[in-house]
């Protein structure tokens, strides 16, 4: 299992830790490392073993989800995903972690196979990002606690077709849709994606969305 990809789930619920350890441990490709109860627990887990995805409740005890993203995030160097455990799908803590650092959030009630596959798509780089939910809960929270700004120069390194692909992403629209709109192969939109996301100085797809609506560039409510 050497090129497995290494899993750490942290939640206060023992139950839904024993679920989520019982559906990944099945995979030949997924390996669950450890298991943390709360996020000081998580940041300890996470030092000592650098597993590949972690699976973080928003609401532990000792320390949230929250902080414990955003202390992992800031000393991770690209090398974890955070993903976000939440009851609610709307819920103004999973825009906090979106902003912090995670690469998306997973509802609790999620099925064995949206679980697998989620982990799976993190694992390679990719954000989990379910393009109606993820552009409510932006819409909805991004006027009131936005405090990202892009520079002049950043938005100047974009060409005008980057420009296009970012403000599709940032409306929620698939690689696949954003081929389709602007009459582009899928593999070329994946090109632009790749070029965009270190010109805009973010980690991943989530982050470049938010920064999108933050900075202004789509306005809440554009369709």
């Amino acid at each position: 299992m050497t090129d497995a990809t290494r899993v750490l789930i942290a939640d206060d619920q023992a139950l839904v830790r024993a679920g989520f350890r019982m559906i990944l441990d099945a995979q030949e490709d997924i390996q669950v490392v450890a298991e943390a109860n709360d996020g000081e627990e998580a940041i300890a887990a996470w030092r000592r073993l650098c597993p590949d995805v972690i699976l973080m409740d928003i609401r532990m005890p000792k320390l949230d989800g929250l902080e414990a993203t955003r202390r992992i995030m800031e000393g991770a160097e690209g090398t974890c995903r955070v993903v976000m455990l939440t009851t609610f799908d709307l819920d103004e803590y999973v825009y906090a972690a979106l902003r912090a650092g995670a690469s998306g959030f997973l509802l609790k009630d999620v099925s064995p196979e949206q679980l697998i596959a989620a982990v799976r798509q993190v694992a390679v780089g990719d954000a989990l990002l379910a393009p109606s939910i993820t552009r409510r809960l932006i819409e909805r929270f991004a006027k009131s606690s936005a405090t990202l700004s892009l520079s002049d120069q950043a938005l100047s390194t974009l060409t005008p077709r980057e420009l296009e692909v970012w403000k599709l992403m940032a409306r929620g629209l698939s690689n696949a849709e954003i081929a389709t709109t602007l009459f582009l192969s899928e593999a070329t939109v994946k090109t632009h994606v790749a070029h965009i996301l270190p010109k805009l100085g973010v980690r991943d797809r989530v982050q470049a969305v938010v920064l999108a609506y933050e900075s202004g560039i789509v306005q809440t409510g554009a369709s």
